[in-house]
């Protein structure tokens, strides 16, 4: 059966993805099974819901729903139609002043907490990954989280829910008609329903194991406490859809209560002698209002130890030591006080190692959390190649938590599982273990299999505990669900999938599996690819920062695919090799912007970028590494050439019309693949006032400004302002601050165009030529240097490693500066305001967030203006210096979610390029924070 083509005539075909790339990408998710789909569809409508059900009913072909694919079970891969809602599913709507919030599945959890901030309050669920899972996730895998517990879970926070059965019929528990309707058209399904609470209610057994169950935390199965806690078919229906992992409808929309966001916080990371002390305190410090008890064992610290932020004296603990991340939260600081000292006054001192010691302070206590959250991806990092890692979530009585652990501990040690980690929730008793494991042998399948039965007994069995706690049952718990709710709690499940999807058509194979060796099938390899990214476990963490995410790939779909070029090699595959290598250059790649927010997001670092500019400079031939290397050489001449040129053809298209150059631009690019396109908001260049840096006298109120090749290209205003060199220079002056740009600045450059583009060698001579001017400019490092573009600030303060030994020397005496953060250290303190601006619109850059100065733009911004406002929707906007003019559709894509921004009295950032591109897609004049500061003080 030719899918595709049966798809196309129910589906535009410009929603349907079915090249190679596109299935292989998408095969994986963050859990260790892959499946690999016939097609990815990319609806954007209820209707196109509508038809893909109608299809799959009649073809009988399964489909599976994926937003953010962070979940670990199983449930977001398909070996059918994988439909992605991550792209088209982003509205969001906050009700009642943020007493609720309605979204659709698109939306990343932490953006709707951000839509929330301002009223003070957050959705319940927080999941770790809650920065790039998404709503349809959160809500189908009743997702929870740190201090989350089971009150402010999916299901106790729904509050209505629009969702479309398999047979096309759509409703909506907000329409009071809509109950009336749904029995009315769903007679075998509501009687089915109706059926099922009258035999729970009527079995106490049953009905006490149910709501025993659910007073801890437990996503095995489906949500059946909806027939406990519901009497209408639809309430009862639309709770059983959380939790459901989209195996029974389609959620298009969801209405969540939220919580209060308590402002006032006290975090501290406790040691424990061992791990059954820490367990033992855990009713106490609950008692006593703790928000959040983390358990972390000494295993897991080890796997973070030497990651950014973590405390040192981490590195000195006893084998046997364990921690206990404790927060208290509240809504004023004399309620935080009064929880902290009934933290004091339990009796636990024998226990701990070393001083207790609460921070309040926001910045530290998310360092703290940060490594709470990644410790999964952490520990993955640290496997051995080849292996897989496994993380199982599992929920025990807080009363039995000491002993269970110690029991699932002597399991590592039966099974050799001597790298396995256990951290958790311990304040629900919910604790979490991973463990690496290689399935390239039987014998190692044998081991995980028989490894996994003695959990399933030990948490079933021995403790009576919960098989899934938050995570999902998926496929990999799936064989397992009969065994912890017994046979008419399994049987009520199994009739519940078959009345709600009689063809079986949704995300089969999860949840509800008969196939008791489900959970050792379709298992997903891990080969060893290149240096840069063999870390990666595929987590799905960077995906929300990647500006190419809805265009072509996103950085661990571009990891997914290097894998996959690695077993097609090793299986010697040449046809799907050569086909998949060819659809990589684009979409992998040319669209990548190189930016390196990912690694901002990513647990260990991890610089997609990185791999990416090597690989360009694998596909450069000797020559065009040649050609690369005699421009950085002769720099100077290149410059004015470019100079020139560009000022010839900014004035002929003014001269004409303004559109010219764009539409001849395209007709040529058609052509040659590979011709700049003409942006409507470039810019020439103009003069600007030089001088002999060596015949500064005081160097005390001078700075050495570096005006960047980018500006020196196109450093004039769209708005005919004056250029920026200017501007800055003027701007600083009535700071009293003499700015001096040296007589020879042309020719010099940071490198970055040549080290993003992989031309190493170029980009090496280009950054040793500019130290060692910098350094004969500031007068051997007395006097600071200030840049006036973020990327290259970045570019050239990140270099180092480049340089040679003696070099080396040089630059660690130089002090260098970006021009936002010269403008909030030296210029804005001794600057007069005139006049304020009522508001203006920012978007911090990729390398401000990268060099952690954003908040000295808003600094810089709110002293100028008194509304500052950051789009939601701001993130890097793909122009990466020059992929903007070849490649728009990459900005494009990269900017839309702020094409409509709210309008301002001005728009601002702190890059040439990036500017452009903002123009491009707003229609607004982006223009440095320079313009703003010398406008409110003129």
């Amino acid at each position: 059966m030719d899918v595709v083509r049966l798809l196309q005539k129910h589906i535009d075909k410009s929603k349907i993805k079915s090249r190679l790339i596109d299935r292989l990408s998408y095969a994986s998710d963050a859990g260790f099974y892959q499946l690999v789909p016939q097609a990815v569809i990319l609806p954007d409508s209820e209707d196109d819901i509508k038809k893909l059900f109608d299809f799959c009913n009649i073809h009988h072909i399964p489909l599976t729903f994926r937003t953010g694919g962070t979940s670990l079970s199983g449930q977001a891969i398909s070996d059918g139609l994988l439909i992605d809602l991550s792209q088209k599913w982003r509205k969001i709507k906050v009700n009642e002043d943020g007493k609720s919030i309605t979204t659709q599945p698109g939306v990343i959890g932490s953006t709707a907490n951000n839509q929330l901030k301002k009223y003070h309050t957050k959705i319940g669920p927080d999941p770790s990954s809650i920065a790039s899972a998404m709503m349809g996730g959160i809500i189908s895998n009743n997702s929870s989280g740190m201090c989350c517990g089971v009150i402010h879970n999916s299901y106790h926070t729904l509050r209505h829910l629009t969702f479309i059965l398999p047979n096309g019929k759509k409703y909506n528990t907000q329409n009071s008609i809509d109950y009336t309707r749904f029995i009315a058209e769903n007679e075998a399904l509501c009687n089915g329903l109706s059926q099922i609470r009258q035999q729970i209610i009527a079995t106490s057994s049953l009905y006490e194991k149910i709501r025993t169950k659910y007073q801890t935390k437990n996503t095995v199965g489906y949500s059946i406490n909806s027939f406990i806690d519901y009497e209408h078919p639809l309430d009862i229906f639309a709770h059983l859809l959380v939790g459901a992992e989209g195996t029974l409808a389609f959620i298009s929309e969801a209405t969540l209560d939220t919580i209060a966001d308590k402002p006032h916080k006290a975090t501290s990371l406790i040691i424990y002698n061992n791990i059954y002390a820490a367990c033992s305190q855990i009713p106490a410090l609950k008692d006593s209002g703790a928000e959040a008890l983390e358990l972390m064992d000494r295993a897991s610290l080890k796997s973070i130890e030497d990651l950014k932020g973590c405390p040192p004296h981490i590195q000195n603990m006893p084998a046997e030591a364990c921690a206990l991340l404790v927060e208290y939260q509240s809504h004023d600081l004399q309620e935080l006080d009064i929880l902290l000292s009934k933290f004091y006054a339990i009796d636990m001192h024998a226990h701990i190692i070393g001083d207790v010691v609460f921070t309040k302070n926001a910045e530290e206590q998310a360092a703290l959390w940060k490594l709470r959250k990644g410790m999964f991806p952490a520990v993955g990092a640290l496997r051995q190649k080849g292996t897989t890692v496994i993380l199982e979530d599992i929920a025990f009585p807080i009363e039995k938590l000491a002993d269970a652990t110690t029991a699932l501990q002597r399991l590592f040690v039966k099974y050799s599982y001597h790298e396995a980690i256990i951290f958790g929730h311990a304040k629900d008793g919910n604790l979490h273990f991973v463990i690496t494991q290689t399935f390239n042998e039987n014998d190692e399948v044998q081991r995980y299999a028989s490894f996994i039965d003695d959990v399933v007994h030990l948490v079933v069995t021995q403790y009576d505990g919960a098989l899934k706690a938050e995570h999902g049952t998926g496929r990999n718990m799936a064989p397992f669900v009969q065994t912890e709710w017994g046979n008419e709690a399994y049987a009520i499940m199994k009739s519940i999938k078959s009345l709600a999807d009689p063809n079986h058509i949704l995300n089969p194979g999860v949840i509800i599996n008969d196939d008791k060796y489900a959970h050792l099938k379709n298992l997903k390899a891990l080969p060893s690819v290149e240096q840069e990214v063999d870390k990666c476990i595929e987590c799905g963490y960077c995906e929300a920062k990647c500006p190419s995410k809805d265009l072509t790939l996103t950085p661990r779909r571009r990891i997914v695919v290097r894998r996959e070029l690695a077993k097609m090699r090793a299986s010697n595959d040449i046809k799907n090799y050569n086909t998949l290598l060819h659809q990589y250059q684009y979409d992998g790649l040319e669209t990548c912007a190189v930016d390196g927010l990912c690694a901002t997001d990513c647990p260990v670092n991890i610089n997609t970028g990185d791999l990416v500019k090597r690989l360009r400079h694998e596909n450069h031939s000797q020559t065009e590494n040649y050609v690369a290397k005699w421009v950085a050489k002769n720099f100077y001449l290149a410059e004015n050439i470019l100079v020139f040129t560009l000022r010839i053809l900014y004035n002929v298209n003014r001269l004409l019309g303004g559109k010219i150059l764009h539409q001849a631009s395209l007709i040529a690019r058609k052509i040659t693949k590979k011709t700049p396109i003409w942006l409507k908001y470039t810019t020439s260049a103009s003069a600007f006032r030089t001088s002999n840096p060596q015949n500064i006298q005081n160097t005390e109120k001078t700075a050495i400004y570096f005006t960047t090749c980018i500006c020196r290209l196109m450093g004039n205003n769209i708005d005919g302002k004056n250029n920026i060199q200017n501007t800055f220079i003027e701007t600083a002056s009535r700071a009293g601050i003499d700015m001096v740009i040296p007589n020879d600045i042309h020719g010099l450059c940071c490198g970055q165009a040549f080290s993003s583009k992989g031309y190493f060698e170029a980009y090496v001579h280009t950054v040793n030529n500019t130290i060692i001017k910098l350094y004969q400019y500031s007068h051997m490092g007395a006097i600071p240097i200030v840049m006036d573009l973020s990327s290259c600030t970045h570019s050239i303060t990140t270099c180092k490693k480049y340089l040679t030994t003696e070099n080396a020397i040089l630059f660690d005496k130089l002090i260098i500066y970006d021009s936002v953060t010269y403008l909030q250290k030296y210029v804005m303190p001794t600057l007069t305001i005139a006049h304020k601006k009522n508001n203006v619109i920012l978007h911090p850059v990729c390398s401000l967030t990268k060099m952690g100065t954003n908040s000295h733009l808003h600094e810089v911004a709110s002293m100028c203006a008194h509304q500052v406002i950051v789009p939601a929707g701001s993130g890097c906007c793909g122009m990466a210096g020059d992929r903007g003019f070849i490649f728009p559709e990459l900005t494009q894509s990269a900017t839309s979610a702020i094409a409509n921004d709210t309008s301002a009295q001005g728009y601002y950032c702190t890059s040439k390029t990036c500017e452009i591109a903002l123009s491009e897609t707003t229609d607004k004049n982006y223009e440095s924070i320079i313009y703003l500061v010398e406008e409110v003080s003129r």
